[in-house]
């Protein structure tokens, strides 16, 4: 299968579905991973545009650690991302066209901020729209309308999994993935007190509970037609 994850930031899918991702490269799978915002503007220190390129590089270390094909940037400005930014939807629907996914996974349309709601809100525009041959004809092609999973929102608040990926083979390469993300890392656990990697691996634990294994990773299905199917697609 070919399979896209689709989030706002980079580090936002080793978060929420990096060990699902590296599961699926694992077992043989095409993985794509794609960040919307470039992340400029996560560091109070470290200026946008530096803090931009630093965030890109850290994506594609963290890419290579779970097995993903490739990853790609729209590199839109952090907290000015749109669902109605006819650009991003266009990159976008490139991006699907290009890869052709067996599914989707990305943002559940009731996360914390903005930016992810309008990623999540982009995606469900993008993956029809790239169903439509004449829309952005310039990326040859079109790809079928395909389902959508959406990852656990951060921490998991409000947020009831529908169906669970067992991730304990995978939670090191999860965790190795977001330690890449240095400028991230450092910056809150010294400035807000918040440790990524304890928080991350502990939601982790508290899914894997819920289901009855050691790790695990939470999703709920998008129910419109015509994106749901008969076969379980997550590993």
């Amino acid at each position: 299968m070919n399979v896209l994850a689709i989030g706002c930031h980079p580090d936002d899918l080793e978060i929420g579905c990096g060990g699902t991702l590296a599961r699926l490269a694992r077992e043989g799978h095409h993985v794509f991973m794609c960040h919307v915002a470039n992340g400029d503007m996560g560091h109070a220190v470290i200026m946008p545009k530096e803090l931009g390129e630093m965030r890109t590089r850290e994506a594609e270390e963290a890419g290579a650690i779970i097995g993903a094909k490739h990853v790609y940037n729209i590199d839109v400005h952090d907290c000015t991302v749109s669902s109605t930014d006819r650009e991003a939807l266009r990159k976008i629907v490139g991006v699907i066209r290009e890869t052709r996914p067996d599914f989707i996974i990305t943002h559940d349309p009731d996360d914390y901020m903005e930016d992810h709601l309008a990623v999540s809100r982009l995606v469900f525009e993008a993956s029809f729209t790239s169903s439509v041959p004449h829309m952005f004809p310039e990326f040859p092609g079109y790809s079928l309308v395909p389902p959508i999973y959406y990852m656990d929102t951060l921490v998991g608040v409000g947020f009831l999994p529908e169906e669970y990926v067992d991730v304990t083979e995978d939670i090191e390469t999860k965790l190795r993935a977001l330690d890449c993300h240095q400028s991230q890392i450092k910056w809150m656990k010294e400035h807000d007190n918040i440790d990524f990697l304890e928080q991350t691996r502990t939601c982790s634990r508290f899914r894997g509970f819920q289901c009855g294994v050691e790790y695990a990773e939470g999703f709920k299905i998008c129910k419109t037609w015509p994106r749901m199917i008969t076969k379980r697609l997550l590993p």
